[in-house]
């Protein structure tokens, strides 16, 4: 009886707020015109996206700073692009924490840093997305709108909640939480196999580039790589910039890394060079 009760009640909820927060065709469709990644899925996909984003958009709390005017179409732009991630997975695995934080441009972040001493120092760099562990995401608007122009597949909204699925079982490593409902045979032990190989390979890649002595070959090997060196920091930050180029440019990214390509299909039960 009580079984049956909750399940009432959550769908009581789930369409309530269906109702409540529902997107007006003309600014879905606006927000769809201006992502152009998302152009390339069918209807029934999009449909699926903007019911998952209402309900997202029911349940986060967004914010900006330096007095930035928050509107509709800022809002829904970015549940869109990051409930893309969670088409499949559902939206608890965004449960846990309230906030998006929209600035105005890059901001300040500051970390600390161990050099190769051991010496740890207080540093302060520019960013254009944050993912705090049980706490906000804070995203450049202008990155999050795609004004940013770039050579490589890119998607900061994307890249920060691909961080936020890295911390659903702890510190980010690379190694997002895996059910068995929805993962099957998929386990940490058989994605950290195949991850690593990645990860390793894309270094070495990197390594390369840097090599090179003349700037307009180093500027295309990195432009070859499809994936942003960014990548080669740590297996978090690889994960995350994969993630950009998994959804944004799915077919080229097959190409390049078929191996990647199907781990991350696996993960998130997408596939993106399908559509």
């Amino acid at each position: 009886m009580l079984g049956r009760l909750s399940s009432y009640l959550r769908r009581r909820t789930r369409e309530r707020q269906l109702a409540r927060y529902a997107i007006a065709d003309p600014l879905w469709h606006r927000t769809i015109a201006s992502l152009p990644f998302l152009q390339q899925r069918d209807a029934a996909t999009l449909t699926e996206l903007r019911e998952l984003a209402t309900l997202f958009i029911a349940e986060k709390e967004f914010s900006t700073a330096h007095d930035m005017p928050l509107t509709d179409d800022m809002v829904v732009s970015v549940a869109a692009q990051a409930c893309l991630p969670i088409l499949r997975l559902g939206l608890e695995c965004y449960q846990g924490w309230h906030g998006i934080v929209l600035y105005p441009g890059e901001f300040l972040i500051r970390k600390t840093v161990v050099d190769e001493i051991g010496l740890v120092h207080g540093v302060e760099e520019e960013a254009t997305g944050e993912a705090w562990e049980h706490g906000p995401v804070i995203l450049s608007w202008p990155d999050a709108a795609q004004e940013i122009a770039s050579d490589l597949p890119y998607n900061v909204v994307i890249h920060e909640f691909a961080h936020k699925l890295d911390m659903l079982n702890g510190e980010p490593d690379g190694i997002p939480a895996f059910s068995r409902q929805l993962h099957g045979d998929l386990d940490p032990q058989a994605w950290q196999t195949g991850f690593d190989a990645a990860y390793l390979h894309f270094v070495a890649q990197v390594e390369s580039a840097d090599a090179l002595a003349d700037d307009e070959a180093y500027h295309a090997a990195l432009e070859a790589l499809l994936i942003d060196p960014y990548g080669a920091v740590d297996p978090a930050e690889f994960f995350a910039v994969s993630s950009e180029a998994f959804f944004v440019d799915g077919p080229a990214f097959k190409a390049a890394y078929p191996a990647l390509f199907d781990l991350l299909a696996a993960y998130y039960r997408q596939d993106p060079a399908q559509v």
